[in-house]
């Protein structure tokens, strides 16, 4: 945890809560180890998104749609795209979407976003709010195409960028089998901090978020 375990805790218990329907979602997915957005980053992408009210949303990992119904419950008049790459894990986000009356709102597609995108952007899609939250070693691969689909002053949440606080941990101390996605993950934090077309800033909120805007011209 980047955080003491204490502060969790109480931070947590001022925590109101989502709506009944995201809350069993969560303990659903937490109880079969499905990795969702963590409770303290969806306070923030909620203040995030509150300020901003974008129309039209990327995600990049949808898993079982928690997110995408999270930020829909938020903003019921924008539009939602999300990429999944696992098919029964895409299947089972819009079984989710349909229970909860967003089939209309969110549109799930299926498939690796490296391939995807390309073929959204050819549609002329563009997008005033990208919440990146996929495999992370895929996420330095994938700025470039994010970052054209943006609109000026559209914002990019990437998630878990911290790796549970080893980010800062020497190579040597990470696990041979974790050494790519360490690399990758910190290749993609300077990358996208000292990109000349985004104003970026790192939080140590959940396992660490970045916050992109892209800038006019």
């Amino acid at each position: 945890m980047i955080l003491d375990e204490r502060l969790l805790a109480y931070i947590d218990s001022l925590d109101a809560g989502e709506e009944a329907f995201l809350e069993e979602l969560r303990d659903d997915a937490q109880k079969r180890d499905v990795p969702i957005i963590r409770r303290q980053a969806q306070k923030f992408l909620a203040v995030v998104l509150q300020m901003k009210r974008p129309q039209h949303i990327l995600e990049i990992g949808t898993a079982i749609g928690y997110s995408s119904l999270f930020m829909a419950s938020r903003l019921p008049e924008s539009d939602i795209t999300t990429i999944e790459l696992d098919p029964e894990r895409a299947a089972e986000a819009k079984e989710h979407i349909l229970s909860a009356g967003r089939q209309e709102q969110i549109s799930v597609l299926t498939g690796d976003s490296a391939q995807l995108l390309p073929r959204l952007a050819e549609e002329g899609r563009q997008y005033d709010f990208i919440f990146l939250d996929a495999a992370k070693g895929q996420y330095i691969r994938l700025l470039p195409l994010l970052k054209d689909m943006l609109v000026p002053g559209g914002v990019l949440v990437t998630d878990n960028v911290l790796q549970d606080g080893t980010i800062i941990d020497a190579r040597c101390l990470i696990e041979r089998r974790d050494r790519t996605i360490y690399e990758r993950v910190r290749d993609y934090n300077q990358t996208v901090m000292h990109d000349p077309d985004l104003t970026s800033c790192l939080l140590a909120v959940g396992d660490g978020m970045t916050v992109s805007v892209k800038k006019d011209g």
